[in-house]
């Protein structure tokens, strides 16, 4: 079955930086879009980025633009997102995704169960 983890949440500082990381299992992970979204508690989720299976475009929302990368290693099965000049309002819970296909015009079917990302001094 599908199953995607996240890991390298933690506490960051205004301005500093994160690397997340999405582990992928259970599919053909190279021939599948992934996205990067986020929640805080209370309100709606937020999606964040989208690249394509074989990582040749990516999408960002405007609030992450210029700020988060997303990045893929087919080999390794890994999703990233580089998270740099960061924000307290970047504070919430991470999720990584996996679309319907190779493309991000269509669903997101399976999420992983997210990581914390807090950002605070």
């Amino acid at each position: 079955q599908v199953r995607l983890v996240e890991s390298g949440g933690g506490l960051a500082q205004p301005g500093g930086s994160l690397r997340l990381s999405c582990a992928a299992s259970g599919f053909s992970f190279s021939n599948y879009a992934m996205t990067w979204a986020r929640q805080v508690p209370g309100k709606g989720p937020e999606w964040l980025s989208g690249i394509l299976s074989d990582g040749s475009d990516t999408v960002y929302a405007e609030s992450v633009k210029g700020r988060f990368t997303i990045s893929r290693d087919n080999a390794k099965n890994t999703l990233y997102l580089r998270m740099t000049s960061l924000k307290p309002e970047d504070t919430a819970v991470y999720f990584c995704g996996k679309y319907s296909g190779v493309g991000i015009e269509g669903q997101v079917e399976s999420w992983g169960q997210g990581i914390q990302v807090t950002v605070s001094s």
